[in-house]
């Protein structure tokens, strides 16, 4: 997921943060555009490219 949202947004900073429990969250201009924890499944890279952009 971090290298397809590199590609697509050229100028994101991505940053992974190692965390417990399989927790996977995507935050676009400060705000939480994908969870997996709240959704507790795993992100589409449609859905999350889609959220950010309607952002």
């Amino acid at each position: 997921m971090a290298a397809a949202l590199e590609e697509r947004y050229r100028t994101a900073h991505v940053e992974l943060i190692e965390s417990s429990g399989g927790r996977f969250e995507v935050v676009s201009d400060g705000k939480l555009v994908f969870s997996k924890k709240q959704l507790g499944r795993h992100a589409q890279h449609d859905e999350v490219f889609a959220a950010i952009d309607d952002g």
